[in-house]
């Protein structure tokens, strides 16, 4: 099969030549291919999304579900949140959704938190912790007064020092 030019340079402007024999490996060939790459895409999208919807909005809207910008390892402390919460799924939905939400809600270039006068919220989303390790936080903060190294923060009790240690290019403390 060969390809024809029909009218301008465009690319969706190749058509098979049904009058020729053989395989040309032309343009037209390589649109419909990236055509159905596309198109599997998006339904994969749309699949993956739908079952999202099915798990999440039980027990709140969808626009809170992903309001939340989180890397793999967030997405998937949320959802494991969201299981012992009572949420249902088997164990290829879940990798399905986990796919898409880490796909679709990645991490935004997140500035540094100042960990001084951040609410639990932004503690929560931006360090990957827990709400009782963010309240723990705010409640040690309040009491002590500012946090004025890394060190101190590992001072609060319920909060794993190898964690935040692995989150300090996150934090300021100014």
């Amino acid at each position: 099969m060969n390809l024809v030019k029909v009218g301008t340079d465009s690319l969706f402007r190749w058509r098979s030549n049904p009058q020729s024999t053989g395989y040309s490996g032309g343009k037209g060939v390589c649109l419909h291919f990236w055509l159905a790459l596309l198109f599997a895409a998006f339904a994969s999208a749309q699949s993956s999304r739908a079952e999202m919807e099915k798990m999440c909005k039980g027990c709140h809207e969808i626009a809170r579900a992903t309001s939340l910008r989180q890397d793999r390892a967030g997405w998937n402390q949320t959802m494991t949140k969201m299981t012992a919460y009572g949420m249902k799924s088997a164990e290829k939905e879940y990798a399905l959704v986990l796919d898409y939400l880490t796909s679709a809600f990645p991490p935004e270039d997140v500035p540094r938190i100042n960990v001084n006068t951040a609410k639990a919220i932004e503690l929560e989303s931006r360090l990957s912790l827990r709400r009782s390790q963010a309240r723990a936080i705010i409640e040690w903060r309040e009491k002590n007064g500012e946090f004025k190294s890394l060190d101190d923060l590992k001072n609060v009790p319920g909060i794993e020092p190898e964690k935040l240690e692995a989150k300090k290019d996150r934090i300021t403390f100014h």
